[in-house]
């Protein structure tokens, strides 16, 4: 656990010194407050894993790393203010604490920081860029067109979610400068990690407490928004079921990669194993 902890570390160490140069002191403060308030930093350490895992090291993927976590958190803040959820990571969220157009604003300013990581690397920008593109149409499609049936849902959890998670681990590969079918590969691992992820925060939403969760419970039929228990009726032990597979073709992908092993690509197995399990 050290291992990933430490990765982790450089990645809280790196977004820390991010946030602390931006001016004015006012946007700097709710950035602060929306990045470094807590959160599992699954997606960059995704980024630096799969960067070890080709034979990067972690310094060479940790930009490309908070990149990624900053994307994460600009729509995180855009999600609150969607849902009017009051709570993030068990404190007030963005447009709680500082009002509706501060917290646009402040999504703004975390997407402008990432790209400025990735500004470097066009191959990077391209990738996160497609990422954003996809997460976009996603919450566009689910305000105006919810699914209404398991296919259409997992189309949406692959934009919604998988997108960015098959960006924060193509950007690792891309770091480890890996060929374009480890690239692929890798992509394709994470997609389906996110996918499965998103189906178990839909499990937790409907079965969690929210004090364990860190968030409020019952969003999902509050507002109706569609989770797979909703929109399929399905139990959440079958529910988790679907999660189980999705991790199940993760793990197919990360074979086909091909790279040698190395604790950094046993941490990526582990992770696709942890997700359909996490209480949090």
């Amino acid at each position: 656990m050290e291992y990933l902890e430490r990765r982790v570390a450089l990645v809280n160490d790196r977004l820390e010194a991010v946030v602390d140069d931006v001016e004015p002191e006012e946007l700097g403060d709710e950035l602060r407050h929306v990045a470094l308030s807590g959160g599992k930093r699954v997606r960059p350490a995704v980024t630096i894993l799969v960067c070890e895992a080709v034979g990067g090291t972690p310094e060479e993927a940790v930009d490309f790393a908070v990149a990624v976590e900053l994307v994460h958190n600009a729509s995180l803040v855009i999600d609150d203010i969607i849902d009017r959820s009051d709570v993030r990571r068990g404190t007030a969220s963005a447009w709680s604490a500082f009002g509706y157009g501060p917290a646009i604003v402040c999504s703004d300013g975390l997407l402008g920081e990432a790209f400025a990581l990735l500004s470097a690397d066009e191959q990077a920008t391209q990738i996160v860029a497609e990422s954003m593109v996809e997460l976009g149409e996603g919450e566009a499609t689910e305000l105006v067109a919810q699914p209404t049936n398991e296919r259409e849902y997992m189309e949406l959890a692959r934009r919604k979610t998988g997108a960015l998670f098959r960006a924060a681990a193509e950007l690792g590969a891309v770091a480890g400068a890996a060929d374009p079918f480890a690239v692929e590969a890798f992509g394709d691992y994470a997609q389906r990690v996110g996918i499965a992820f998103q189906i178990r925060d839909d499990v937790l939403d409907a079965t969690a407490d929210a004090e364990s969760l860190g968030k409020p419970t019952g969003q999902d039929a509050e507002m109706d928004r569609p989770s797979l228990v909703q929109v399929t009726d399905l139990e959440p032990a079958e529910a988790n079921r679907r999660a189980r597979s999705e991790a199940d073709r993760a793990l197919d992908a990360l074979d086909a990669t091909g790279v040698e092993e190395s604790e950094a690509l046993g941490y990526l197995r582990d992770l696709a194993e942890f997700v359909v399990v996490r209480e949090r």
